[in-house]
């Protein structure tokens, strides 16, 4: 079976089009030729701002004309992330989705339905003529996943709607108003290349196979960091034996919770045995300790390298894994204002050798309070300064602050008790959203955000529950002929 053969045939139809174009954050040029093109083709109203958002209108159903306009608002970029073994490459490939039982999957990478299926759903809106409703914008904005460039860059009257809908929340049943913001610390050790020591043998240690995913929506269930789980092994090695470090690699995107790391060390024959020993128990130990909330095929492994030329020199080597393995990292604290949300958090994302002999980490804080966002990126600051690094922070976005008397609100609840007969979820997210950046702009805005089950997003486990993409298009077209 193929993702068209599936119902809503309109929206599956147009998400088919969507995995067709390579669309990773920072590289749209593909993606918004797409978006112009198809709008052409349909004979839809299009326009493009100077960073890349696009907006598509469609004039209200006959006799509603004068119903408030309504924007219907995905991101066109996705996550790109891909098991280590997978040869796609997202600048070229489209993706290759597959039918999974009750889900839809991707071959290997993340299938971009984080926002994708958003955009799918706003498509099929314009597309579909049965529907009743008022004037209709669709906002499809750029690089939501780093930066919030679309959403930073709106420009006044691009859109000029009064009213809202966020297509890029993944459970269904849950109707959203509000999210945290966050922020991106970036910190740059200078390293020097030293020559490798004679007579030492190389391994690489390898922590892989994490689920790891999106750092705002699962960091609270409490997955392993493989960045920071290798720097502590590297760290209890460190106390037992001699070693060099000549290669240190994880994770990759600021909102991935990583799922993979490894470092290429360089050690006396003798301790060979020994470091061999407290892999397999480090092995063990983590098993035991994630043991229902990691995948059993995850893996701590020794395999001999090559042998290095060069070597970071010791007292960096020995700070940075240091530095490393105390960063905050995971749930910083729970929200006193609502229950059972998090309120600030940090992920450990990603640590990389840079061509100009420099290692750079990176790590995304989120807090729906923004001073404690700050703060947390401060200590994360005062950390790395204490060993020689030059810290900036980068993407900096604010949150959304919950308004329980929306009218939107009002609306998309009532629709979904009558659809469904119960009452939806109504909450507030640790993730971020591009809400608050629009309320910034348009301070009468009135928004909701809401969204087909989408699990595992962020990571290349990422699939999208069949069944809720039907109950999405139902609620989303009953919430637009109420407002109409």
């Amino acid at each position: 079976m193929k993702i068209t053969d599936l119902n809503p045939k309109l929206i599956w139809e147009c998400f088919d089009e969507i995995t067709k174009v390579p669309r990773p954050t920072h590289h749209l040029d593909k993606m918004r030729e797409f978006l112009v093109g198809w709008a052409e083709r349909h004979n839809i109203s299009v326009a493009t701002d100077e960073v890349g958002n696009v907006v598509m209108r469609k004039p209200a159903t006959p006799g509603h004309e004068g119903a408030p306009t309504v924007i219907l608002q995905g991101h066109q970029d996705m996550v790109a992330e891909k098991l280590p073994d997978s040869k796609h490459d997202f600048m070229n490939d489209p993706i290759e989705t597959i039918v999974d039982g009750e889900w839809v999957r991707a071959n290997g990478t993340t299938l971009g339905a984080d926002n994708g299926m958003g955009c799918a759903a706003a498509m099929a809106v314009l597309l579909d003529d049965t529907l009743v409703h008022g004037p209709v914008e669709c906002l499809f904005t750029v690089d939501e996943e780093q930066g919030l460039i679309g959403a930073n860059g709106l420009q006044p009257g691009f859109v000029t709607g009064e009213i809202l809908l966020n297509l890029d929340s993944e459970e269904m049943g849950q109707l959203v108003i509000g999210c945290a913001g966050g922020k991106v610390t970036l910190a740059t050790i200078p390293y020097t290349k030293v020559d490798a020591p004679e007579g030492l043998i190389y391994y690489k240690v390898s922590l892989g196979g994490l689920k790891g995913g999106h750092s705002g929506m699962e960091i609270a269930l409490g997955r392993a960091n493989a960045n920071q789980q290798l720097a502590r092994f590297l760290c209890s090695l460190s106390d037992c034996m001699g070693f060099e470090l000549a290669e240190i690699s994880g994770g990759g995107l600021a909102n991935a919770i990583p799922r993979d790391a490894h470092a290429v060390i360089g050690l006396a024959a003798k301790d060979v045995e020994k470091m061999k020993e407290m892999a397999d128990k480090f092995n063990n130990t983590l098993h035991a300790e994630f043991k229902g909330v990691e995948e059993d095929s995850f893996f701590v492994r020794v395999d001999q390298a090559e042998e290095a030329e060069t070597v970071i020199d010791a007292k960096t080597a020995h700070s940075l894994i240091k530095a490393v393995f105390a960063c905050p990292n995971g749930v910083q604290g729970m929200s006193h204002a609502i229950e059972g949300l998090v309120e600030t958090s940090c992920n450990l994302a990603s640590v990389k050798m840079t061509e100009d002999d420099k290692i750079l980490v990176t790590v995304h804080q989120r807090s729906s309070v923004d001073s404690r966002r700050d703060e947390i990126a401060d200590r994360i600051k005062a950390l790395f300064s204490l060993i020689g690094a030059t810290v900036v922070f980068d993407d900096a976005y604010v949150g959304w602050a919950p308004n329980p008397d929306s009218p939107v609100l009002k609306v998309a609840v009532e629709s979904y008790r009558d659809i469904f007969h119960a009452d939806p979820k109504v909450e507030a997210l640790h993730a971020g959203l591009e809400c608050g950046l629009f309320l910034e702009k348009m301070p009468a805005l009135d928004m909701v955000s809401f969204g087909p089950t989408l699990k595992d997003i962020h990571s290349p486990s990422e699939k999208a529950n069949i069944k809720s993409v039907e109950e999405f298009w139902k609620l989303l077209t009953e919430i637009l002929r109420r407002l109409a």
